[in-house]
C-alpha cells in the first residue's frame, strides 16, 4: 500500500472523509521549533492532504499530516477549512518548479514538493476543488502554470479521453450497422430474384407441350 493510500485510511476514512489528493513536502526556510513542540522524535515526513466529507453539506479541508522516522503509522497535526485559505503561490509560471506557498487566514508555510509533477497533480486537484465547493470567496491562484488553470488539466484530460473512446466506439458502430444495412439489402435483392426465376421457371413447366412436324 502507498504512503497516500494508507494516510486516505487511517486518517480521514475514519472521520467518514475523503482524501482528494495529497503531496509530499518539505520546507524551503527551516522553522525554529523547540525540541519539546516536536516530542523528540527525530525526522520526519509530511504531507499536505485535501480532503471532504461523505455528509452533506460537502466540506472541504487542508491537513497536514506527519510520519516520524521508524513509525509506520501517521500524525494529523496542522488542519485548515478550504474556506481559509487565502492564496496559493505556483512561484514561477513560466516552468516546471517544486516551490510553492501557501497563505491561510492564520499562517503562511513555504514548501518544496518531492517532484514538480506531484505539486502540479495536487494544484489541479486543489484548484478544482475551490471552483466546486467554495461559492463565495475563493482563494487567489498567482504564479501559476495555464495547464493548472485551464484545460488541460488531469481531470479535463479524463474526460476528454472517455469522450474520445465514446465517440470512436460510436462512429465504429454506425459503420458496422452501414456495412450491415448494405449486406441485408443485397440479401434481399438476391432472394426477390430467386423467387422470380422460381416462379418463371414454373409457369414454363405448366405450359403445354406441341409436337413440332417435319418434312422429309
Amino acid at each position: 500500500m502507498s504512503a497516500k493510500s494508507a494516510i486516505s485510511k487511517e486518517i480521514f476514512a475514519p472521520l467518514d472523509e475523503r482524501m482528494l489528493g495529497a503531496v509530499q513536502v518539505k520546507r524551503r526556510t527551516k522553522k525554529k521549533i523547540p525540541f519539546l513542540a516536536t516530542g523528540g522524535q527525530g525526522e520526519y515526513l509530511t504531507y499536505i492532504c485535501l480532503s471532504v466529507t461523505n455528509k452533506k453539506p460537502t466540506q472541504a479541508s487542508i491537513t497536514k499530516v506527519k510520519q516520524f522516522e521508524g513509525s509506520t503509522s501517521f500524525v494529523r497535526r496542522s488542519q485548515w477549512m478550504l474556506e481559509q485559505l487565502r492564496q496559493v503561490n505556483g512561484i514561477d509560471p513560466n516552468r516546471d518548479s517544486a516551490e510553492f506557498d501557501l497563505l491561510f487566514e492564520n499562517a503562511f508555510d513555504q514548501w518544496v514538493a518531492s517532484t514538480a509533477s506531484e505539486k502540479c497533480t495536487f494544484f489541479q486537484i486543489l484548484h478544482h476543488t475551490c471552483q466546486r465547493y467554495l461559492t463565495d470567496r475563493k482563494p487567489e491562484f498567482i504564479n501559476c502554470q495555464s495547464k493548472i488553470m485551464g484545460g488541460n488539466s488531469i481531470l479535463h484530460s479524463a474526460a476528454d479521453s472517455v469522450t474520445s473512446a465514446v465517440q470512436k466506439a460510436s462512429q465504429a458502430l454506425n459503420e458496422r450497422g452501414e456495412r450491415l444495412g448494405r449486406a441485408e439489402e443485397k440479401t434481399e435483392d438476391m432472394k426477390n430474384s430467386a423467387q422470380q426465376f422460381a416462379e418463371t421457371a414454373h409457369k414454363v413447366s405448366q405450359c403445354p407441350f406441341h409436337s413440332i412436324p417435319f418434312s422429309f
